[in-house]
């Protein structure tokens, strides 16, 4: 059977990150200046219903390349995928400079380039249970924005845990989640284990736990969703690894990071819609986290150094208009410091 190749454009994240942040890299190359994403699939590699999916995802100042083979099972029997992966994404939530009282994250120089190879079983679901386990080895590099490796930020603290160029691990994950659903209510936790290995004396030895739980109830017309996510890491850790606090899917109003990176963080969330129109919603929202203290914890301290409150409450307005194409979702979020940061956003149909 012949490969199905789809190249489209990811609105929903790429399009709204160049809006948001612009290039961090200046680059006369017409190629750095285009954003999109490339899927190819092939249903059956070797004649047997193996699946190959390669997926490429650029962005103005990232990327990420992404190979998954699939072999056939029975359904009864953990399913086996093998993955590579390789991406560079600019570490703007830890290593990024908060400006205009916090509202937006500027460049700290400091991007990550990460290649990871691995196996996941998903595990067959039972009720509403579904679970992955993973176990991957990682190779972490950081590089600046003109692409060449560092081992220092701009103030001169180390950014891996090796001190060197780069950090290695051998990472076993494993995740869980429970869904249930109707036509008045949800609820959804997820929760995610990682364990560092001590394969090696210089490999990185961790514990990083998270958790995501949400409810969702309808109140006559309206529809109210609450959400508390939380986590905490111990043992070996690089300032890349710490949690951050800020930014569109954490606290509005925020930069990204800006509210703080911890060893621990808590963040609240709830939006309370209102339907206007068949295809438009009117939404209220309240957003808040905290790193718990835990950023002194971090190495280097680059929260502290940074002046990032660890403390921050967002809170606004917006509008949600559905089409045949997916959700044009627009905020207007205030941060504690009153300043005001509009957010866009399309949820593309399928995502």
């Amino acid at each position: 059977m012949p490969a199905k190749i789809d190249f489209n454009v990811d609105l929903s994240h790429k399009l709204c990150s160049a809006l948001l942040l612009p290039p961090l890299r200046n680059s006369s190359n017409p190629f750095s200046q285009i954003i999109g994403r490339l899927s190819i699939k092939h249903p059956s590699l070797f004649g047997r219903s193996e699946k190959l999916d390669v997926l490429w995802d650029k962005g103005l100042n990232d990327s990420n390349i992404l190979i998954a083979f699939r072999r056939p099972r029975p359904e009864w029997l953990s399913q086996q995928s093998f993955v590579i992966q390789h991406s560079i994404t600019p570490e703007i939530a830890v290593h990024g400079l908060p400006v205009d009282h916090f509202s937006h994250s500027g460049s700290g120089g400091v991007n990550l380039c990460r290649l990871s190879v691995g196996m996941d079983l998903n595990e067959p679901a039972t009720s509403h249970w579904s679970s992955t386990t993973s176990i991957k080895f990682e190779h972490v590099r950081p590089i600046n924005n003109d692409g060449r490796s560092i081992n220092r930020d701009l103030d001169g603290f180390p950014i891996t845990c090796s001190g060197g160029s780069h950090d290695n691990m051998v990472v076993l994950k494993q995740e869980s989640q429970y869904a249930i659903a109707n036509d008045n209510s949800f609820t959804r936790l997820n929760f995610q284990m990682e364990q560092g290995l001590p394969l090696l004396s210089k490999w990185l030895i961790f514990n990083r736990f998270k958790f995501i739980a949400s409810k969702g109830v309808k109140l006559g017309p309206t529809f109210l969703v609450s959400s508390l996510t939380g986590g905490s890491i111990v043992g070996d850790m690089a300032p890349y690894q710490a949690f951050t606090i800020g930014g569109l899917g954490s606290v509005r109003g925020y930069g990204e990071g800006a509210i703080g990176s911890g060893r621990s963080c808590l963040v609240a969330n709830s939006e309370f819609t209102i339907p206007l129109t068949k295809e438009l919603e009117g939404a209220v929202f309240m957003d808040c986290g905290t790193d718990l203290g835990s950023a002194r914890h971090v190495p280097g301290n680059p929260a502290l150094r940074q002046g990032k409150p660890g403390f921050g409450v967002g809170f606004g307005y917006g509008i949600r208009f559905n089409s045949q194409l997916g959700q044009l979702r627009v905020d207007y979020a205030i941060n504690a410091f009153h300043r005001k940061t509009i957010y866009f956003g399309i949820n593309t149909v399928g995502s």
